[in-house]
């Protein structure tokens, strides 16, 4: 036996690999397909849906149902509505985390209460609460407590000691009471999407925090909650799409500019109901795609460095540093 054919192995043949097959997946595509047709079929063809009057011939014949001024300025109230919800239970939603999340059995108790109030509290009901709030009191305003007593106590019958004051059924009625009904009970769910997330930080980044001196404060600020913003941001981006869907409800309080409710007050006027609300769903289905595109965004943004590929990358990243490389933009070393 020569050298050669003691050293050298004979090379292997080559494996002949054969997909697995699975008929069962194309028999479902075909289900799906057959009814993804059907159901196109009938939204093109049924003349009960009336695409015609959602998109052109409901005023002047040249703008739908959808177009008219009424239903774009109750667009505008459902953008101007889940902005400003957003924003109140966003921030009231951070500090009743924090609240929970303090050592003190006071504030942490106060938070408890509230998220399990406007937790188990229906949406709907509460906005119709809120729009009724004002058979409590004639006035709300600011000034001396008890301010009425004091008054009578130095014989002066006309002071009530207010500093401003308004009609409760002015302040307390359509936008505002709408927006405090969503606003509080969305501060509730991102009170526990923010608890969520700082807890999910390990707590020796905030002690090494505190051993260099920064305070609980600059703590949070700097060092938790930037990175807490990575699981905070997908459940919030959520919560938002989900706010455009619930100001719906506030057209039962009633708030007049309101997209739900131009579109409910054209359906009174003409009784057309089916297109009404698939015109409803259009510009829902709208609004929620951009946000979601929007998410999408966010969330790479906030993401980067996290996961497999984040990790990946930011390992080759260190091994070209310890060589002594370059990294070039794309992320490759040099």
């Amino acid at each position: 036996m020569s050298d050669d054919t003691t050293t050298e192995r004979a090379r292997p043949e080559a494996i002949k690999a054969v997909p697995v097959r699975h008929p069962g997946r194309w028999v479902g595509l075909g289900i799906i397909a057959i009814l993804a047709a059907m159901f196109l079929h009938m939204l093109l063809t049924n003349d009960r849906i009336r695409w015609s009057f959602i998109f052109l011939e409901y005023q002047d014949g040249k703008r739908g149902v959808m177009f008219t001024e009424p239903v774009l300025e109750g667009l505008r109230g459902t953008i101007l509505l889940t902005i400003s919800s957003m924003a109140i239970g966003i921030l009231l939603g951070v500090v009743i985390a924090i609240m929970r999340l303090s050592p003190n059995k006071i504030l942490s108790t106060v938070a408890f209460i509230y998220t399990w109030f406007f937790r188990a509290a229906p949406r709907l009901v509460l906005a119709l609460l809120f729009g009724n709030l004002n058979i409590l009191w004639e006035r709300i305003g600011f000034g001396l407590p008890f301010g009425t007593q004091i008054g009578k106590l130095f014989g002066l019958d006309n002071f009530d000691g207010q500093f401003y004051s308004i009609k409760a059924s002015d302040l307390l009625a359509g936008f505002v009471a709408g927006m405090l009904a969503l606003a509080l009970s969305e501060a509730a769910y991102m009170a526990e999407i923010v608890r969520a997330g700082i807890q999910s930080i390990d707590q020796g980044q905030s002690e090494a925090a505190v051993a260099l001196g920064m305070s609980r404060g600059q703590v949070l600020r700097r060092v938790v909650l930037p990175q807490a913003m990575r699981v905070i941001v997908p459940p919030t981006g959520n919560e938002v799409i989900a706010m455009v869907k619930d100001t719906s409800l506030v057209a039962y309080v009633p708030v007049t500019f309101e997209l739900f409710f131009q579109l409910q007050q054209i359906q009174a006027r003409t009784f057309v109901v089916l297109p009404v609300f698939v015109a409803a769903l259009i510009w829902y289905l709208i609004l929620c795609t951009i946000l979601m595109i929007g998410q999408y965004f966010v969330e790479r943004h906030f993401g980067r460095g996290y996961g497999a590929t984040g990790k990946a990358k930011q390992r080759l990243r260190d091994i070209q540093v310890e060589q002594g490389g370059r990294i070039t933009p794309t992320g490759e070393g040099t």
